[in-house]
């Protein structure tokens, strides 16, 4: 199966207990009362708060309040009414702010476990107790005015994807707060040698977005050992409205976490980024977690046998179609947008989500802010009950609304084929890869020049627009680009390798739809080998900075190369018709040779005619350029906007391995 090898890019740790025996009537669960309002989960005031949860199987539900996150005995127990629609009840009038509690259902004669409501907004130490919160308490100064930085197209946006903890963990990050959203949050830090590190690093970098792997609430980590060997990307859902305790400097306190994650949002809108939080709803951690101890079976699908289907190689797989299930991740993406004022959400494995959900989620959210960015993974990595025609995989993104999809085509077109490792692509001269990457260069949408016969996976166009594609070449799972040019080009001088990882991200760079890039690749990033790093120490994960300074004229290349994209609206083409009047390709009637105009001053480029020419060949290449005068202003090795290098045309030679960028004067 095509994406089965993903499955050892994936976080969850899940435990398929033998003991934990459904619960659930998976013929009949869709009959279950739906509750149309929006006040579940725990609602605080001075004077009282309400307890609302949705358990329409439980014969009884109970719940305990008690003084602190974890141990200790209960400081009181009530009993909640049943309700309207499956909901059962309690409203108490007393202030219980910052008082911790949990629920615990009585279901077909047996009581469940105690657990947080799954629409819990704070939790104690390691997410098992949720906290009564006053949301307003946890703002940091001046919150209200925070303001996001200015964005006008989704096709101007350049995502920096980021693990909070490897930003500051080495020891050479300068940062005080390491592994926290407080470190991500520190201004003015630098190396030991003077590199400027952490959140000036990003901004100097010129990159628009932040994508945070999963910050919310997660299951690997033991919080109460936060600063141990412990490691893991948070795939693995435990509350999924909660910020993750590990990244807090005290995550006994429910307040703490909250307080510093807006911190650090706030002070990365100040610095001119926007934010997107990585979510995980296509999975739990396992099938004993919260869901089921309320409503046992029902968000998840089933086989036809009555087990869990598992397409997401996680032994469970959710079920967005259906209303309760739809209606949770609606609630809680917004109120991510609300409470914490995030700008974007990339969603894993997309492809196990219906289409209805997903276009539901984008239109609540694009109510809220229309400039949100919504993203995802288009693929699954195994079978569904859903129907694939239902589902929000790569091949139905033109039945999206405006939600983006990760292009494998560049990807693989330029690097290699995912399956086999040691496979080369565009960049390390392999043939038969340049349609895959022309395919890219236009955003995934249709192009009369595009050969949709010889593009590597897809073999029509799936994007209606190219701000539904995600341009990218690498990301946190599989090697780092630097460790599989390595591998895959064994043989490959160090400098060799340099041209092979240049020319990669400027054919992404230079490419229509949404710009994206792993954290570290400006450094040339290494994870020694390890591909999927999830439960790898920090000495994998983290960022060294020493390599920006080993690397530096590589650092100033890609940092040069995302003004090139800024400074210039022609590679940033927000439809496709504008693509197809402006973009046109040359035939260099060499496979390993690509070159294409924009002309006609597209999109408001002040450069009316812009060639590209990238040349993925292992020698150096001959190619006509086409009459008149041109400027080069990227050669493969600098890129300079003001450059004098005036060049006629004529016959160029390129060398190996290398992209030039030239306009017509």
């Amino acid at each position: 199966m095509k994406y089965l090898k993903i499955i050892l890019a994936l976080t969850c740790i899940y435990v398929l207990s033998i003991s934990f025996k459904p619960l659930h009537r998976s013929a009949a669960s869709d009959d279950y009362p739906i509750y149309n309002g929006n006040d579940l989960g725990v609602t605080w005031s001075p004077e009282k708060t309400v307890f609302k949860i949705w358990a329409p199987t439980a014969s009884a539900v109970k719940l305990r309040l008690y003084a602190a996150g974890e141990g200790g005995k209960a400081l009181q127990m009530h009993n909640l009414t049943k309700a309207q629609q499956g909901v059962w009840e309690l409203t108490i009038t007393q202030d219980l702010k910052n008082q911790y509690y949990t629920f615990q259902t009585n279901i077909n004669g047996r009581w469940l476990k105690e657990r947080p409501d799954i629409y819990a907004r704070a939790v104690g130490v390691n997410g098992r107790r949720g906290m009564v919160v006053d949301l307003a308490s946890t703002n940091p100064k001046k919150w209200a005015l925070d303001k996001k930085p200015a964005q006008k197209n989704f096709t101007d946006i350049i995502i920096y994807e980021l693990h909070v903890r490897d930003l500051s963990m080495s020891a050479n990050s300068g940062i005080e707060h390491k592994g926290k959203f407080l470190g991500l949050a520190e201004t003015k830090t630098k190396s030991p040698d003077g590199t400027i590190t952490g959140l000036d690093h990003i901004k100097s970098l010129g990159v628009t977005h932040v994508h945070l792997l999963p910050s919310f609430d997660y299951n690997s980590v033991d919080e109460t050992k936060p600063e141990a060997s412990e490691y893991n990307w948070g795939y693995d859902p435990l509350n999924y409205n909660v910020p993750e305790g590990s990244y807090a400097t005290d995550p006994y306190d429910g307040n703490v976490r909250i307080r510093e994650f807006k911190k650090m949002v706030q002070t990365l809108h100040t610095n001119g980024l926007r934010v997107i939080l990585d979510v995980v709803y296509n999975h739990t951690c396992d099938t004993s977690a919260n869901f089921n101890q309320f409503v046992p079976g029902y968000f998840y699908r089933h086989t036809a046998g009555g087990a869990y289907s598992n397409a997401t190689g996680c032994g469970n797989e959710t079920a967005s179609e259906k209303a309760m299930m739809r209606q949770y991740m609606i609630e809680s993406v917004v109120y991510w947008a609300k409470e914490y004022h995030l700008d974007g959400f990339r969603f894993d494995l997309m492809g196990v989500h219906d289409i209805q959900t997903m276009n539901a989620i984008s239109a609540a959210l694009h109510k809220v802010d229309p400039t949100i960015f919504i993203y995802g993974e288009g693929w699954a990595v195994g079978n569904s009950p859903l129907d694939e025609n239902l589902r929000a995989v790569k091949k139905n993104a033109s039945k999206l609304d405006k939600i983006a999809v990760f292009s494998d085509d560049i990807r693989d077109g330029i690097k290699g084929g995912w399956s086999d490792v040691k496979s080369k692509g565009f960049v390390s001269g392999a043939p038969g890869m340049a349609e895959s990457v022309k395919f890219g260069i236009v955003g995934s949408v249709q192009h009369p020049q595009v050969d949709y016969t010889k593009v590597n996976y897809s073999k029509a166009p799936w994007a209606a627009e190219p701000y539904q594609t995600i341009s990218y070449v690498s990301c946190h799972d599989d090697n780092t680009l630097w460790d599989r040019l390595k591998i895959s080009n064994p043989s490959a001088s160090e400098a060799e390798l340099i041209k092979m990882d240049k020319l990669a991200n400027t054919i992404v760079f230079t490419s229509q739809g949404v710009a994206f890039l792993h954290a570290g690749e400006e450094m040339l990033r290494t994870k020694n080998g390890v591909a999927n790093s999830f439960q790898s120490p920090d000495a994998i994960n983290e960022l060294d900075w020493g390599r920006k300074a080993k690397y530096k004229e590589v650092f100033d290349y890609y940092k040069s190369l995302i003004a090139l994209r800024k400074h210039h609206p022609a590679f940033r083409m927000p439809s496709a018709q504008m693509i197809r009047e402006h973009l046109k390709f040359i035939d260099t009637k060499d496979q390993n040779l690509i070159a294409y105009q924009i002309g006609g001053n597209a999109n408001g480029d002040n450069w009316r005619n812009i060639m590209i020419i990238l040349n993925g060949n292992t020698t150096s290449t001959k190619f006509n350029l086409p009459d008149g005068r041109w400027r080069l202003v990227a050669d493969g090795k600098t890129i300079d906007e003001k450059s004098m290098k005036a060049v006629n045309g004529g016959t160029i030679v390129l060398p190996a391995t290398s992209a030039y960028v030239l306009y017509e004067l």
